[in-house]
């Protein structure tokens, strides 16, 4: 039985823009990224995708939204390995080396006639509202939306996937820290002022539109996984049968009776399924329902936290 898996990353947004097309030759330029940037870049832009169709933008800046952020971390192909893989954290001389990736990228787009519409991606995403990103320490009126969609967009992703170099983060608590940053710093150590001291990094709008596409998506994986324990209960209802009837056959007291019983086992078995190998293929359906109710169980509580959050 093939399992139903849900993607939260789903680019069925993107094909109905038809994005997968217009972003053909900008995709390549991705291959130059090893596989954890790349795939951050594709997750990227995905929710971007969605946040813009949450916040109702009109589907030409949806479309140049998107492609802006399948091209944010596109300098990264030039930050050292040692330090773009890092396992523990940067220190400050690696870390100023590490904000060079938009200034790189931005120089990457900017020389290239077909990537320099979309230069806004890598050069915008770490500005924060209140002037405490970087490489400009821009503030919220000279960050265009589209740089605060994929700031968003961004930060989500890279808390709350795993990666080679820092543990899990559940999707609450992701929304938690983003909710943190939409408040103004505590002391104004940037110098902002009085009007940006009010503001946190993210734009608040955006992340209640990010919450929306989580809560959505969390929702419909629980229904995808319900759907899959559905089917499930009918095979393991099978193959229990198939168990019964092997127990008849051991307690038969006449080699008839055994044979009968193991010709009903046999009407149960499917595909690929023997009277020898039943026993594992069973236990392994047992162990997948159990562990896909544990998640289901998990994502419920996860969606209770969720809905409770305020930005």
């Amino acid at each position: 039985m093939k399992e139903v898996v849900f993607d939260f990353y789903s680019p069925v947004v993107l094909k109905s823009y038809n994005l997968d097309k217009t972003m053909q030759y900008q995709l390549n330029i991705l291959g130059s990224l090893d596989v954890f940037t790349r795939t951050h870049c594709e997750n990227v832009a995905n929710i971007t995708c969605r946040l813009c169709n949450r916040l109702h933008c009109n589907r030409g800046f949806t479309e140049y939204c998107t492609i802006c952020a399948y091209l944010h971390d596109i300098g990264k192909q030039f930050i050292p390995p040692s330090i773009l893989q890092k396992p523990a954290k940067l220190t400050d001389e690696e870390y100023e080396v590490m904000k060079t990736h938009t200034t790189i990228g931005y120089d990457i787009c900017m020389n290239d006639l077909k990537l320099r519409p979309y230069a806004a991606g890598p050069i915008y995403h770490h500005e924060a509202l209140n002037g405490a990103g970087y490489p400009k320490g821009l503030t919220k009126k000279d960050i265009p939306y589209e740089g605060q969609i994929i700031r968003v967009a961004d930060e989500f992703d890279a808390i709350v996937s795993k990666r080679q170099y820092k543990s899990h983060i559940g999707i609450s608590d992701t929304l938690k820290i983003l909710i943190e940053n939409t408040k103004p710093l505590k002391q104004d150590s940037n110098k902002t002022n009085a009007e940006n001291a009010k503001l946190g990094k993210n734009n608040p709008t955006i992340v209640k539109a990010l919450i929306s596409v989580v809560i959505e998506d969390t929702e419909y994986e629980i229904y995808c996984i319900t759907e899959y324990l559905n089917t499930l209960k009918d095979t393991l209802k099978r193959l229990q049968t198939v168990k019964k009837y092997e127990e008849k056959m051991k307690n038969a007291k006449t080699e008839k009776k055994k044979q009968y019983f193991l010709e009903g086992m046999k009407i149960f078995l499917e595909k690929d399924e023997t009277v020898e190998n039943y026993h594992t293929i069973l236990e392994e359906y047992e162990n997948t329902f159990a562990q896909k109710q544990k998640q289901i169980d998990y994502l419920r509580s996860e969606i209770k936290i969720i809905k409770t959050l305020k930005v």
